[in-house]
């Protein structure tokens, strides 16, 4: 199957009039190799339907199509769907592909994937400026997308991934590892796309949990504590928990076994858990 060059996007755009958007994020991957290798990373079992995020123009779209797995692409930019529609009937796969307009912060994602009991992938170049929430989205709500594999700014990757200690690791990093053990597998430079962002990009792959390594009251309670102990991060929980647990705070540390002294960056996924837990027996 023929894939999407420099040369066939920037004609792409001239022929539609189209002018990339900075508002939503839009750097069309230009290059068939790397589009290929995001496919073979993400590592999908065969013929496994594929939610595409942010697809563009189609680079990704056709090379997943091209590897036998059938395609939704979500796309905000209703004049990119018109096009990426014409591009699909050109190659010939428009019947295995089904082109959707709509925000993937907000549409409907169970009518999107359709009946339930299908295992689905999550295949995506996100757009920087909302690579965060729609990860977090889909490990919340779209149970059925049980592999994800995005494309996202390098700092960005770093963070969804990072464990206890590493110079990125955050409040965003527990969340993820609650849902789904994830890593980096790879990065991508700017020259791949047009135009070229500023920074390299990481290639980020998910695999959802069938349940939480973790016993928490409710991953709402968890993430609460995580993002208190992260809001000041240069303190120590004694301190940067008591906001959102009062006086509290020294006795619910010492029944979770962790030190008052310790700070945020420093508990892994079962700290906060055990945290979580002496919150609740403690309220």
């Amino acid at each position: 199957m023929a894939m999407l060059t420099p040369a066939t996007v920037h004609a792409l755009l001239d022929e539609h009039g189209l002018r990339p958007k900075r508002s939503l994020g839009q750097n069309f991957l230009v290059d068939p190799n790397t589009a290929r290798r995001v496919v073979a990373l993400a590592e999908l079992p065969p013929r496994t339907p594929v939610l595409e995020i942010g697809p563009g123009l189609g680079s990704l779209t056709l090379a997943l199509l091209d590897a036998g797995h059938d395609v939704v692409a979500l796309e905000l930019d209703d004049r990119l769907a018109d096009v990426l529609r014409s591009v699909l009937a050109d190659a010939d796969v428009d019947s295995r592909a089904r082109v959707e307009v709509g925000d993937a912060t907000t549409v409907d994602l169970d009518a999107l994937l359709g009946p339930a009991g299908t295992s689905w992938a999550g295949v995506s170049n996100l757009p920087y400026n909302v690579a965060v929430p729609v990860v977090m989205r889909l490990l919340e709500t779209a149970p059925p997308v049980e592999r994800i594999l995005v494309m996202v700014q390098r700092e960005v990757g770093e963070r969804i991934a990072a464990g206890p200690g590493d110079p990125q690791y955050g409040a965003v990093s527990v969340k993820v590892a609650y849902f789904a053990e994830a890593r980096v597998v790879g990065f991508v430079p700017p020259t791949v796309f047009v135009p070229r962002p500023k920074v390299d990009s990481a290639l980020v792959h998910l695999r959802r949990r069938a349940t939480p390594s973790v016993v928490v009251p409710s991953a709402d309670d968890l993430v609460a504590i995580v993002r208190a102990g992260f809001a000041q991060r240069r303190k120590m929980l004694r301190r940067s928990l008591v906001p959102l647990l009062g006086d509290r705070t020294p006795t619910v540390l010492e029944a979770a076994g962790v030190a008052p002294t310790e700070r945020a960056e420093a508990l892994g996924l079962e700290e906060w858990a055990a945290v979580a837990r002496s919150a609740a027996e403690a309220a």
